[in-house]
């Protein structure tokens, strides 16, 4: 198809609510992201809609309260990556090139208008030796105290989860590959696993429900399109899922109703059809996604020289031949979003999207900088569209433009890093908060840019 259905969705609340996410739930299959050109309701419509009758349910509830929200990435994430160093694999706050967060900075991030917070933490080398497994002291401290700091500036929606533990051949403990092959590998990593999660509910457990825990960042063997072995890697996901599950609910306090996310493999939705989620005797399971589509134009390419780059300038509809991808334009975007819709949100499943972003253009680069705020613009108002909470990634660090570059606010103070940065602030928050009856999507699709 390629015209637009017509009609103005705006996700609001209702009174009726029903039981939230039924246990074993298998949803149908989302678009593959690498099925050619799309094929979704594009063109010159106006907004599409979801569909009628399914707005009262628990998860657009659960949706909206979640909002836009913003990633604090390359901190508590970040590690130190030189084998010859003696602190391979360990965490560090500030080796990725951010200070330390602060009050103050969270507090500004919380004011611009974001109400969800994911706070990426990699454990890896702060993670003792089996069995007990034991998580270093001062790493759980201070993870605490970052949640705290987003607690008091106000964040109605803080998210943590285990991030860059999974394994590329590199000794992360998450080790994929490695459990696909071998049953005693994959039972290690399930006791380690428990292990993990088992400290990290305990210590949680007073905190109320405005925690959210998200057992994985993007599961995957280092293979981002999958491999042939795609079913047998997502059945191992599938077991990881259900002892994140399983031990976290049996931690006591606020984590046996908490909200829990669960993601497919890589975080991408067009492997969502092989995920199976997991038993929850709660019934409060989300499904967490990532979308940097086409991420050639958003992340990057590797050239010959090993070297990432940004090959294309323009996204979408007005893109000329050459300077863009050339499909995963808007119609992608909302076919994957709507297929997200309808096969979870309807079914009462809450999603959210816990990344998306584009790389920062350099700003004598106008005509690159005016297609990366239309594609933030876009994105964020598509997923507004459907009901789908956006989590903007931020890693900070220098504040340069380049591949997977990111920056928009500083850690130590919260101010932005440049003009640039508070534009697209500015922007996504718009994108997901207006309710101008003359602002849509099919007006953002208008005012895509033209050179």
């Amino acid at each position: 198809m390629k015209k637009l259905l017509t009609g103005i969705l705006v996700c609001f609340f209702l009174s009726a609510c029903t039981p939230v996410n039924s246990q074993g739930f298998t949803p149908g299959a989302p678009p593959a992201a690498d099925d050619g050109d799309s094929t979704s309701p594009g063109g010159e419509g106006n907004d599409p809609s979801p569909g009628d009758g399914v707005l009262s349910n628990d998860a657009t509830r659960r949706t909206m309260e979640m909002g836009i929200g913003w990633n604090l990435g390359n901190n508590l994430d970040a590690y130190e990556e030189d084998p010859d160093d003696k602190d391979y694999l360990m965490p560090s706050e500030t080796v990725w090139g951010n200070k330390k967060v602060t009050q103050a900075a969270l507090q500004k991030v919380h004011d611009a208008g974001f109400t969800t917070i994911r706070i990426p933490v990699t454990w890896l080398g702060m993670i003792g030796p089996a069995p007990d497994y034991t998580i270093n002291a001062d790493w759980m401290a201070r993870v605490t105290e970052v949640v705290n700091y987003a607690r008091n500036a106000g964040f109605a929606n803080i998210i943590v989860d285990t991030h860059h533990d999974e394994d590329h051949d590199d000794g992360h403990w998450q080790n994929l590959k490695g459990a696909v092959k071998d049953a005693a590998i994959n039972a290690q990593v399930k006791e380690e696993i428990a292990a993990v999660w088992g400290q990290i509910a305990r210590n949680f457990a007073d905190c109320g429900e405005w925690l959210v825990f998200e057992g994985f960042n993007e599961l995957n063997d280092g293979d981002w399109d999958g491999g042939s072995n795609i079913a047998a890697k997502c059945n191992i996901i599938n077991q990881w899922l259900q002892v994140f599950v399983d031990t976290v609910r049996g931690c006591g306090g606020y984590n046996e109703t908490r909200w829990l996310s669960v993601t497919t493999y890589c975080g991408n939705p067009k492997f969502a059809k092989y995920l199976v989620f997991p038993n929850d005797p709660a019934g409060k399971l989300m499904l967490a996604v990532h979308f940097y589509d086409p991420s050639d134009y958003t992340l990057g390419k590797r050239g010959a020289d090993k070297k990432l780059y940004l090959p294309y300038s323009d996204w979408g509809h007005t893109a000329e031949p050459g300077l863009s991808k050339g499909k995963y334009d808007e119609d992608f975007a909302r076919e994957t979003f709507k297929t997200l819709y309808d096969n979870y949100i309807a079914k009462n499943i809450p999603v959210y999207i816990g990344e998306t972003g584009c790389s920062k253009r350099a700003d004598s680069d106008t005509r690159g900088r005016a297609f990366r705020k239309y594609y933030l613009e876009y994105i964020f108002k598509a997923a507004r569209t459907y009901c789908l909470p956006c989590t903007l990634w931020d890693c900070g660090g220098s504040g340069k433009e380049g591949p997977e570059h990111h920056p928009y606010f500083r850690r130590d103070n919260g101010e932005f890093y440049d003009d640039d940065a508070r534009e697209m602030i500015e922007t996504i928050v718009k994108a997901w908060t207006s309710e101008d009856p003359e602002y849509t999507l099919e007006s953002v699709y208008d005012s895509a840019p033209r050179f």
